[in-house]
């Protein structure tokens, strides 16, 4: 997979500066749920995190993004969030935390932690509070509570829809022949939206931020970052939406202006601590507009969404590349890259399924890899991992009753071990029975045959290619032959043969067509695959080159 010929081992750390470290990181996203049970459970926990931390290490990565594991009644997985500065029973305590974060710091871990300052639980206080209080009350202001259209009680404010399906706004009591206020929530009924034009909403969060900071928290991934503010009065959306996704086409509750003044004083706030803090955002816009939230005084990173949303087409790719390098210019911000995260169908399925989409998955994270800036790797991806077709009756993902969308085929737990027993070794819990609480996703027949334990004895695995291609781009970023500021140039060749090139000595070359093509000149450094006797790139195949001597 590796030739090492123009690659000399190197100590030492990239040249980028210590407080611009993520310009070249590769981040690992763990899904606590679905990561290691350490106390046999069935769902996972900081224990079992904190056991498995060495594994993350020993990958190569430069540190984690935990998704919430914050107080919650997990009505959304723990994206309805109850309490912003605690950890929920069912995940651990706050003492488990300040191990993890102490053991990651010691493993050469960063650790990023999400915020959601979108929205709460319905359980959060202060929307109990401001339930509990009357129209029109400072309590109700926090949150957008406001009477029915022309008063009454049985029609909403606006028209506006939900991202889970259905209408975006619920009655503040139902039964009430005088509360005639409905409150927003832009995903579930559970998730109340804060009101940020109210300035202690603000203030509120400006504790939160500080709360992680101070317990030495690295960064914050910001969740549905672009939509904080609504437009003024609420107006209905222009048309009604085909599908059910207001968040990204509704123009009237996402990407008002107002929204990057929060980014600029969060921005201040995460550079008054040494080392500066790191803000990442889910701002899931066209690559022009998302481009706007990483300017030099906002977030250093957003994720590149146009990526995700890829099958594979060379031309597709091509194209989304150089957008998002045109984007960037202005800004100065490398696009943020991914291929895989929580909320999307893993790429081995995207691409095809069988061997076919595990070949096209290896080829795509090994171009992941190479490409100019900062990169993240969900938790499995490194296993090849397919998308799992959960079976209706188990299914707990709020999308699917709603909307008929099912994000729980990318959140089955992982598994550790060939053999069956603890669950393929996600359930760590020594005092549990040979049969282990069933896991909070069932695990499909056959899911050992991913298990790390095998793919650690196996040299050719998908976990051995991500390890070799991480200790090979830490080497390259060391020895100056990849820059922390290098740009992306994008174009497709015969046999629609894909091609990055980075800068004047490397490029990444996809083989997309259906037939083996040639290389353009320059030694083969890493590929996903065996290259053909000629030197030649076969099908779904990628390859990392080298020009010169």
């Amino acid at each position: 997979m590796t030739s090492n010929a123009q690659v000399s081992a190197v100590a030492g750390t990239t040249s980028v500066a210590a407080d611009e470290w993520w310009k070249s990181s590769v981040i690992y996203q763990v899904y606590p749920r679905s990561f290691a049970d350490g106390d046999g459970d069935g769902v996972g926990d900081l224990a079992g995190l904190i056991t498995r931390l060495p594994y993350i290490a020993a990958l190569g990565v430069d540190g984690i993004w935990m998704t919430p594991f914050q107080p919650s009644p997990q009505l959304d997985q723990g994206y309805d969030v109850s309490d912003y500065c605690g950890v929920d029973p069912l995940f651990g305590t706050m003492e488990q935390f300040d191990e993890l974060l102490h053991l990651a710091h010691e493993l050469g871990l960063r650790v990023l932690l999400d915020v959601v300052p979108n929205h709460c639980s319905s359980e959060h206080p202060l929307f109990q509070a401001a339930l509990a209080s009357s129209p029109g009350s400072p309590e109700r202001d926090l949150f957008h509570f406001v009477q029915g259209h022309s008063g009454t009680d049985d029609v909403p404010p606006n028209n506006w829809q939900s991202v889970f399906g259905g209408r975006a706004w619920s009655r503040a009591t139902p039964d009430s022949q005088t509360d005639t206020d409905w409150y927003l929530h832009l995903f579930s009924a559970g998730q109340p939206d804060w009101n940020w034009r109210n300035p202690a909403v603000g203030d509120y969060f400006d504790d939160v931020l500080r709360f992680w900071f101070d317990k030495g928290v690295d960064g914050l991934r910001i969740d549905v970052a672009h939509a904080l503010f609504k437009a003024e009065g609420l107006p209905d959306t222009p048309a009604t939406l085909e599908l059910v996704d207001g968040l990204r086409a509704n123009p009237q509750v996402s990407d008002q202006e107002e929204v990057h003044d929060v980014y600029r004083r969060w921005r201040a706030l995460a550079e008054s601590y040494q080392p500066h803090r790191l803000l990442v955002g889910e701002v899931n816009l066209e690559p022009a507009r998302a481009a706007r939230y990483t300017r030099a005084d906002e977030m250093q990173q957003t994720f590149a969404f146009a990526f995700v949303k890829l099958g594979w087409d060379a031309a597709a790719w091509a194209a989304a590349g150089n957008e998002l390098e045109a984007a960037r210019e202005p800004q100065g911000a490398a696009p943020t890259w991914a291929l895989e995260n929580h909320d999307i169908v893993r790429s081995v399925t995207r691409f095809g399924g069988g061997e076919l989409g595990s070949s096209r998955s290896r080829a795509a994270l090994v171009a992941l890899l190479g490409l100019p800036g900062p990169a993240y790797i969900y938790q499995g991806q490194e296993l090849g991992l397919p998308e799992v077709d959960v079976p209706l009756e188990a299914r707990v993902d709020p999308m699917w009753p709603r909307g008929g969308v099912c994000r729980d085929g990318a959140r089955v737990p992982l598994p550790w071990t060939a053999d069956a027993a603890q669950n393929h070794g996600f359930t760590l819990d020594e005092s549990a029975t040979r049969q282990a609480t069933e896991p909070w996703l069932p695990i499909p027949d056959g899911w050992g045959s991913h298990a790390v334990d095998l793919q650690q004895s196996d040299n050719e695995s998908s976990l051995a290619l991500t390890i070799s291609a991480l200790d090979l781009r830490r080497k390259l970023l060391a020895m100056n032959i990849l820059g922390a500021d290098d740009a992306g140039s994008w174009r497709v060749e015969a046999g629609n043969l894909l091609i990055c090139e980075r800068n004047a000595d490397f490029f990444v070359a996809v083989a997309m067509g259906t037939e083996a093509v040639p290389l353009p000149a320059g030694t083969v450094v890493l590929s996903a695959a065996p290259l053909l006797e000629d030197g030649w790139l076969q099908p779904n195949n990628a390859a990392w080159v080298l020009r010169g001597e």
